[in-house]
């Protein structure tokens, strides 16, 4: 275990820094993941109209930007922090949570009134990122689980690097 301790890796971190710098990289997309629970229970909480675009299009907004503002402000209380450091790579789990989404919605079956006739992009465009009429896929939670997850997961990155930089 003492070696284990002492053993350098890449950029002169031993596998105790990189261990440490991965539990705060998940803590910080949990915040971010959180942020976009409180946006989305306030929005839920105003019983907006489901056939309405409008709250939809809102939840959108606000599922990037106040997730870039909880990342500035935790970027700018905690600047010198080395669990700061790792908040602006968040984006990557988005990235990664979007491809896994995507790779899940083409494996979906389709049937009558579930883009019977969609093609790949198509079947993706219809079921993440249309507002008025979805494929009908995923129990119309594309929108949330594959467009407001990782745009809450970039929009903290992006804050958490303008409130470094700053």
């Amino acid at each position: 275990m003492a070696m284990t301790a002492q053993l350098e890796v890449s950029q002169g971190k031993s596998v105790a820094d990189l261990g440490r710098d991965a539990l705060w990289f998940a803590l910080h997309t949990l915040f971010a993941v959180c942020i976009l629970a409180l946006v989305w229970s306030a929005i839920t909480l105003s019983h907006p109209d489901p056939a309405s675009a409008s709250p939809r299009i809102l939840a959108t907004a606000l599922a990037f930007l106040v997730p870039l503002v909880g990342g500035f402000t935790v970027a700018r209380i905690w600047p010198t922090s080395p669990s700061t450091g790792v908040a602006p790579y968040v984006w990557i789990c988005g990235l990664l949570f979007f491809a896994a989404v995507c790779v899940w919605v083409l494996d979906l079956p389709t049937g009558p009134g579930l883009c019977e006739t969609c093609g790949a992009i198509e079947k993706l465009s219809r079921t993440i990122f249309d507002i008025n009429h979805g494929s009908g896929l995923m129990s119309g939670d594309g929108l949330l689980i594959g467009a407001w997850v990782p745009l809450c997961l970039f929009g903290y990155a992006a804050g958490a690097a303008l409130g470094l930089e700053v």
